[in-house]
């Protein structure tokens, strides 16, 4: 068994965020008192008792809501911050992209600053003058490398650093949420660079709020909640469960137990809002009743009175106890929006709509592309009755297409 690369053994690092500082020998005096209890509530605990392996050559991503405490790891592993309590273990040379213009001085050119940071990895000057080149070709910085850094948009930065830390292949490459600075042209490049580095067996760990980018590129997902680990395994089960979590936050916890006292609320930011819903048949003709099997349209008209670039429709689909059946939305099925400005719609299209009778609730919602940001959710807006159709009867909620195979064979008596 190999040994593993990185190793968390029950860590937890605390910061202290008092900010006040006595002037004074008798101010000090005076606040003693005071200054010892608002220490303990300054306190974060960023990482609390936290423990985890990453084998060698694999790709783990790291999902939580900011603050969580995952840029906090990620420092743990670069060696940039030491733990209060427990012990870190790396075993392998680290090349880290974690906070915009990290590592780079700013009143050094970009050449400097190449040459400074494959120092800082260990990198011989030799080393560096054989991919120098590469590196600022990847960059697109050729008429930009010998000015200073301090100069240099986001951007720039962020392309040069990325450029850097994946030139050498580290044995561990650190990606923070800075690659979301880049173009989307840039950020396709990035992750046509991360897949080419993975098959040569570096070890990648990624921070993102880009659900999609840690679900294609990651075999494994740990989520990091308020400095605890909450949940470790497959992209599919741990990013379902934590947005739950982000859903539930949402939501409140004022319903009741029947589930009704949310019926209608609606939030979000208000980029993009949604001004009114169609229920529609297969000839585009309002309906509010529908067979099983039937053609089952969701028309969801929008406004944004700005630029709103790739946001995610989505609907919810809930039984009348306020059961969630279904959720999905037009990023993860493929089918991204590019952007949207002024009034359009958007339609959610079933061919065969696969609810047996009873009545139903239906969400609609616009989020941002990570689907973690709403900007206009509302919760349980309309309610639409299913009938009989011209299926066999059965119980339950769904309707499974489906046949019975029975096979006689003789008896010897």
């Amino acid at each position: 068994m190999t040994e593993p690369i990185i190793v968390f053994d029950h860590v937890s690092k605390t910061f202290d965020l008092h900010r006040g500082r006595s002037r004074s020998f008798q101010e000090l005096l005076v606040n003693f008192g005071r200054w010892r209890q608002s220490r303990i509530q300054d306190d974060l605990h960023a990482l609390q008792d936290i423990s985890f392996t990453i084998e060698r050559g694999a790709t783990v991503g790291f999902i939580g809501a900011n603050g969580a405490g995952k840029s906090t790891l990620l420092k743990l592993i670069a060696g940039i911050l030491e733990p209060d309590s427990g012990k870190v273990t790396v075993n392998g040379r680290v090349g880290a992209l974690l906070e915009l213009g990290a590592g780079f001085h700013p009143d050094l050119t970009g050449r400097e600053n190449v040459y400074l940071n494959a120092s800082i990895m260990g990198l011989s000057r030799r080393e560096v003058d054989r991919r120098f080149a590469e590196i600022v070709a990847f960059s697109e910085l050729e008429r930009f490398i010998d000015v200073p850094v301090k100069n240099y948009s986001s951007g720039m930065q962020v392309r040069l650093g990325f450029a850097v830390a994946t030139a050498f292949n580290p044995d561990i490459l650190l990606v923070d949420e800075v690659l979301a600075v880049g173009d989307q042209a840039f950020q396709s490049r990035c992750l046509k660079r991360i897949g080419e580095i993975q098959q040569t067996g570096t070890t990648i760990v990624f921070v993102s709020h880009e659900l999609n980018t840690i679900r294609q590129n990651c075999k494994r997902v740990i989520w990091i909640d308020a400095g605890d680990l909450r949940c470790d395994g497959a992209p599919p089960h741990v990013i379902g469960e934590y947005l739950k979590l982000v859903w539930g936050r949402q939501d409140g916890d004022d319903s009741d137990s029947s589930g009704t006292s949310d019926i209608g609320k609606r939030w979000g930011s208000g980029e993009a809002r949604i001004e009114r819903v169609e229920l529609l048949d297969e000839y585009d003709r309002p309906v509010n009743s529908f067979r099983t099997w039937d053609f089952f349209k969701v028309r969801m008209w929008y406004v944004a009175s700005n630029l709103v670039k790739s946001p995610a429709f989505g609907i919810g689909l809930y039984d009348e106890d306020g059961e969630r059946l279904n959720g999905p939305n037009s990023t993860w099925a493929g089918t991204p929006v590019p952007e949207i400005y002024g009034r359009g719609y958007v339609d959610y299209v079933v061919e065969h709509l696969p609810l047996l009778s009873g009545r139903y609730d239906l969400t609609v919602a616009i989020y941002d592309e990570s689907i973690t940001q709403p900007y206009d959710h509302w919760h349980r807006m309309l309610r639409f009755t299913v009938t009989h159709g011209d299926i066999d009867w059965q119980d339950g909620i769904v309707y499974i297409p489906h046949r019975w195979e029975c096979i006689s064979e003789p008896v010897q008596l």
